[in-house]
């Protein structure tokens, strides 16, 4: 499953829009579940969803392609299968000139082991003027 722009925030979690009334859904393939279909203004506030996840469902079908199979490492592969997958999860705000990340926590292999081995993170402060004068 694509993970991309996931979908807006505002008075609920999973507020509403992000696609519009009579859009088209997408068909290709791997598309057919992105949520967010309209263009982005200033001010709004979403999710930017990237993930991996080890579907045996999906990955057999892939290596039963070989237009797909000749892009896995099987051997790799395995070393993952069973895990189900990995999802970082950032709220964003669309900003005039690009987007502010609201997500604060560890990213790195190492800030993730220092943090899990309860040592203090830096959290980076967010300045709020810079981030609504900009919008």
């Amino acid at each position: 499953m694509p993970h991309g722009l996931g979908h807006f925030m505002g008075l609920d979690t999973h507020d509403v829009g992000g696609r519009p009334k009579n859009h088209p859904k997408q068909t290709l393939p791997g598309f057919s579940s992105l949520r967010c279909c309209v263009e982005l203004r200033a001010g709004m506030v979403l999710t930017v969803e990237p993930g991996v996840y080890f579907n045996d469902y999906s990955i057999d079908s892939a290596l039963n392609d070989p237009a797909m199979s000749i892009y896995i490492n099987s051997e790799i592969l395995e070393r993952f299968r069973g895990m189900g997958g990995v999802r970082i999860e950032d709220d964003v705000v669309v900003t005039r000139t690009g987007m502010v990340n609201l997500t604060q926590c560890p990213r790195t292999v190492e800030e993730i082991q220092d943090t899990m081995a309860g040592k203090a993170w830096n959290v980076k402060v967010i300045d709020n003027d810079l981030v609504f004068s900009s919008i």
